[in-house]
């Protein structure tokens, strides 16, 4: 029988790192404060349901900018000592929260060998988010785009994203999870019944953990 699609929760948390003071404007402006805080421990559970994709957005959820913000400067992308980019204007780009050590568990930990991990973005600027994507390391030598399976990177909605991913791997989308930045875009793609996480903040550990548990009690 096919599983019953519940409806998604609104989960935050807070930044693990300290951020820049105009993207602490930004995230409460998207009203945070509107959604519940996880402030528990990062540890997995190995009886918890493991995702068959684990998806993110990319703008505002894996770095920060949004490609939008760097109209007048972006590519091409500058790699500096510390791991972050610089755009043409001088505009530092970074990865956020705990983005790099949890892209580098999913493609390091043997238990997540058997899922595939998916960017989906409806970003202004995909050729700067491709080169973005070939810059960021997610740990030496690993380019954050050698981390991804699936790329799903056009306007058109995230829940086109989703179908298509399921059209390629054959996936249902019950055995799926996103992450992202924005509600409207968790709101459209949790009815095909994929586990949606709002992360107004970006990706953070106390964000994993909640998303990982909110996908095995589904499971």
């Amino acid at each position: 029988m096919p599983r019953k699609v519940i409806g998604f929760k609104l989960v935050t948390a807070l930044l693990s790192v300290p951020l820049a003071a105009a993207f602490h404007s930004h995230a409460t402006a998207l009203g945070a404060s509107t959604v519940s805080v996880s402030r528990s421990s990062h540890t997995f559970c190995p009886t918890m349901a493991v995702p068959r994709v684990v998806a993110f957005d990319l703008d505002a959820t894996l770095w920060y900018p949004e490609m939008y913000q760097l109209w007048g400067g972006g590519a091409p992308f500058k790699k500096n000592t510390d791991g972050t980019l610089s755009d043409r204007s001088g505009t530092t780009c970074y990865l956020m929260g705990n983005s790099a050590a949890i892209i580098r568990e999913l493609k390091t930990d043997p238990k997540w060998a058997d899922s595939k991990v998916a960017v989906c973005s409806c970003t202004d600027e995909p050729s700067w988010a491709d080169e973005c994507m070939r810059k960021f390391e997610v740990a030496p030598g690993m380019p954050l785009k050698e981390a991804i399976d699936i790329e799903e990177i056009y306007k058109g909605g995230k829940s086109k994203h989703f179908k298509s991913i399921h059209a390629k791997t054959g996936i249902p989308f019950e055995d799926m999870i996103f992450f992202d930045n924005e509600e409207h875009n968790c709101r459209t793609v949790a009815p095909l019944g994929v586990t949606c996480i709002y992360t107004p903040r970006g990706m953070t550990a106390a964000e994993w953990e909640r998303g990982l548990k909110e996908y095995s009690k589904r499971h």
